[in-house]
């Protein structure tokens, strides 16, 4: 069966703001249960234009629930003033973000994620999307079977100053050392300082979950993404040339006791990712909701001016 797209829940009315609440907020329930159903939902045709509308849709959608802090994230995103937004990963245009669910290295992890379009792409700035339960079962079941029993080890460099690469006081949201390791420890992260000032963290996760409303077992981890053969050989070349061992990588990943995971079962993954995903194309105004457990996400490359917005609950 080829992967669906979200379903799209669109005006059959106004399509004001105000509107949309007011649906939202009367529908709440059955919006929530469709998404443990598809994982996805497209909000589209509705007059969002700003932060703001933005911000109130999701208080809407989730009855008021605080947004979830990114602080200790791996991927580089800027807060914005409006309290508990961010932008998406601010990776070059030309990188391709692989599948994933967010936070799944470490120990606490958003719910729910809520992206909206602001400014598309020209060309290109798909935000990808793949059901991770259909993941799990694309997947070969005896790599399948070794990760459950092996888990994912994760290992991160963070550079100690701003700007030269993504450094722990971006990650943390901080320039105290102090309150950064209070971060490492909120999300479960161990951690040591290098004689250079990079914090170093490893996490030891397992690869999959259950979700605790539908009981059912998803992919949840990024191995793939966080290996470095995910960079290409250029890339891996200059990093190992500039840096002397992976180790010192701004990302690995290896198999839970340490041991390193097999080229042929990680493109095995990647073979399952690239089957289940499905590219949605924004259109400005555009909201896609996501169970962070039942649904996975990435971003193809790009071309122009592109603002994607995230919450987090």
């Amino acid at each position: 069966m080829t992967p669906a797209p979200p379903p799209a829940v669109t005006p059959d009315g106004s399509t004001q703001l105000e509107a949309l609440l007011e649906r939202v907020a009367a529908e709440r329930e059955a919006l929530q249960a469709r998404l443990l159903e598809t994982g996805a939902l497209l909000f589209r045709g509705w007059a969002l234009s700003e932060p703001e509308h933005f911000a109130r849709f999701v208080r809407a959608f989730s009855g008021d629930q605080p947004l979830f802090n990114y602080a200790g994230g791996a991927s580089p995103r800027n807060a914005l003033e409006t309290t508990g937004l961010y932008t998406s990963t601010e990776y070059p245009p030309h990188v391709a973000l692989s599948l994933h669910n967010e936070l799944s290295y470490a120990d606490v992890q958003p719910r729910r994620l809520f992206f909206f379009c602001q400014t598309a792409a020209q060309t290109g700035g798909e935000t990808t999307l793949a059901d991770s339960r259909r993941i799990l079962r694309a997947i070969d079941p005896a790599v399948v079977d070794a990760f459950r029993r092996r888990g994912v080890r994760y290992l991160r460099n963070l550079s100690p100053e701003r700007g030269g690469g993504y450094s722990w006081r971006e990650a943390f949201e901080t320039d105290d050392p102090v309150q950064a390791e209070a971060g490492c420890r909120r999300i479960g992260a161990q951690y040591a300082w290098l004689p250079d000032g990079t914090l170093r963290l490893h996490q030891v996760r397992p690869a999959t979950a259950v979700h605790p409303d539908t009981d059912e077992e998803v992919w949840f981890n990024q191995a793939d993404g966080f290996h470095p053969s995910a960079l290409g050989p250029e890339t891996y070349s200059a990093l190992l040339a500039h840096h002397g061992s992976e180790d010192r990588f701004r990302l690995n990943a290896a198999y839970g006791d340490g041991a390193p995971i097999e080229p042929a079962a990680l493109e095995g993954i990647r073979a399952a990712l690239r089957a289940e995903t499905v590219p949605h194309r924004w259109r400005p105004g555009d909201v896609v909701v996501l169970d962070n457990l039942l649904a996975a996400h990435g971003r193809n490359p790009f071309s122009g001016p592109r603002k994607i917005l995230l919450a987090m609950t």
